[in-house]
């Protein structure tokens, strides 16, 4: 066991799944290179256990690597044996959990076991968007074996283990005392891991209650639980002044649950699960605050689309179009971050988001919560991109520009030969507002399809979303699209 880990590799297949439903296959697969005396070291399983059983009575392949045969290594067998679970889940379509704890490849095999890596990536490959994958670093993963993890859909990491490609002290100019990388708060910042727990039980915990949110492959029905709260329950709290959406999106969900998927990356951009009458919906809100237990801010946020945010909401709604989880989004946005680093990564962030949102075909429905301007708030999920209902709350904004700075460019000769200036630009502005601004402007021209009062949102989501799940949406004939 590794001196990181609190559990052993079976015990934490057996914490993973319900009570007595684990069960093994190949557990006498062992390694069959005989080279630099392979053959006088005994390595149980491999390296890894391998099997199926449950998670609330949803059925889970499962590998889990033992770091106490061999470090773990992936060499020939083990990787047959991850595979052979990947071909498995595959015929019968459920997730599969990998329990990660791995010194790498295993050197003693040397182009078998990179071979056993490319057969590995491959399963992972030929799975994407068809069967859920999970991974969960318990110990280490380095190299190669980051790659893995990175291949699948969610990745989960305790605060003792090491991710990396690169160790710390390989990086120029780094060392570990100076800056671990490999640490689970570096890679949870940097986007490359989406839940952090404290221990391996929160990990396995964090894990189970996953499972139980997404559908067990891509043909399945969307994931439900019976809905005790309130369909027409109203949230008093909800308004323009709530600037931390993730806290809107729990007021609104099912007896308030929510899942926040990366939630130390790029921070203005919540992504989330939440669930509305039962039924999972994938949320992505703009967000300019972030709220403590005490409803104070802790940090503040323009309201702007940066490059990090149009990555992390574009990989969550095409994990959620995959899975035929209907999306939702909380649009509050005025804006492109302007600096000259965004400035290099901005056009590509937010074409990939905008296509990922036009390119979707589940139910999309899009909530206009504060301010929506200029291409961002296009980007958003929008009518003008394929949202198939706009709702705006009373007292939002949405056009081009900010009214007063549109009419100080609109009737800027106007004003400059003007006395009173400030009083030109104030009355143009209110009838800017009013004929391009307005959410009654942009319903009149079909691009909103309902004004709302903030504390009925979950009602009206929940009515459009039932309205929606039979919804059928063809596209034209290709084999992927290259953006």
């Amino acid at each position: 066991m590794s001196n990181t880990a609190q559990l052993s590799a079976r015990e934490r297949i057996l914490s993973l799944l319900d009570d007595n439903s684990f069960v093994e296959i190949g557990a006498l697969v062992t390694k069959r290179s005989t080279d630099f005396n392979l053959q006088q070291k005994e390595i149980p399983a491999d390296g890894v256990i391998t099997g199926y059983g449950v998670i609330d009575g949803n059925l889970v392949y499962v590998y889990s690597q033992d770091s106490s045969s061999l470090n773990g290594t992936i060499g020939e067998m083990h990787a047959k044996k991850i595979t052979h679970i990947y071909d498995l889940a595959l015929k019968v379509g459920a997730p599969v959990i990998g329990l990660v704890d791995c010194a790498g490849l295993r050197l003693q095999e040397a182009t078998d076991a990179l071979n056993a890596f490319g057969e590995i990536y491959l399963k992972q490959s030929l799975a994407s968007g068809v069967l859920p994958q999970i991974t969960g670093i318990f110990g280490h993963s380095g190299g190669g074996v980051s790659v893995s993890a990175s291949l699948s859909d969610f990745t989960f990491m305790t605060k003792q283990a090491n991710l990396f490609v690169s160790s710390p002290n390989a990086l120029d100019g780094n060392y570990t005392a100076k800056l671990d990388t490999s640490k689970a708060e570096f890679q949870a910042n940097a986007g490359v891991v989406d839940f952090v727990g404290e221990d391996d039980a929160s990990v396995l915990a964090q894990i189970r209650t996953l499972i139980t949110i997404l559908p067990s492959n891509n043909e399945d029905d969307a994931s439900y639980e019976e809905c005790t709260d309130d369909l027409n329950r109203v949230v008093p709290s909800l308004g323009i002044d709530l600037k931390d959406t993730a806290v809107a999106l729990r007021e609104i969900s099912d007896d308030r649950f929510f899942v926040e998927v990366k939630a130390d990356y790029a921070k203005e951009m919540v992504t989330g699960f939440i669930r509305l009458n039962g039924m999972t919906v994938g949320a992505v809100a703009n967000r300019t605050e972030i709220l403590d237990s005490n409803f104070k801010a802790t940090e503040k946020f323009d309201s702007l689309l940066t490059s990090a945010g149009c990555y992390k909401a574009a990989r969550f709604v095409s994990i959620c179009d995959a899975f035929n989880i209907p999306v939702l989004t909380f649009t509050n946005i005025t804006g492109f971050k302007a600096t000259v680093e965004e400035e290099k990564s901005i056009a590509i962030a937010s074409a990939k988001l905008t296509y990922t949102f036009a390119n979707a075909t589940v139910p999309k429905v899009n909530v206009i919560v504060g301010k929506a301007y200029g291409s961002p708030y296009v980007t958003m999920n929008s009518k003008h991109i394929g949202a198939d209902l706009v709702f705006a709350w009373e007292g939002t904004e949405i056009g081009m520009m900010d009214s007063k700075a549109a009419a100080e460019i609109i009737y800027g000769d106007e004003i400059k030969n003007s006395k009173e200036a400030l009083a030109v630009i104030n009355e143009k502005a209110a009838l800017y507002q009013e004929l391009q601004s307005s959410p009654e402007a942009a319903a009149k021209r079909g691009y909103v399809d309902s004004i709302i009062s903030p504390d009925t949102t979950r009602k009206h989501l929940i009515y459009a979303y039932e309205m929606l799940f039979t919804k059928r949406d063809s596209r034209p004939s290709k084999k992927h699209g290259t953006i």
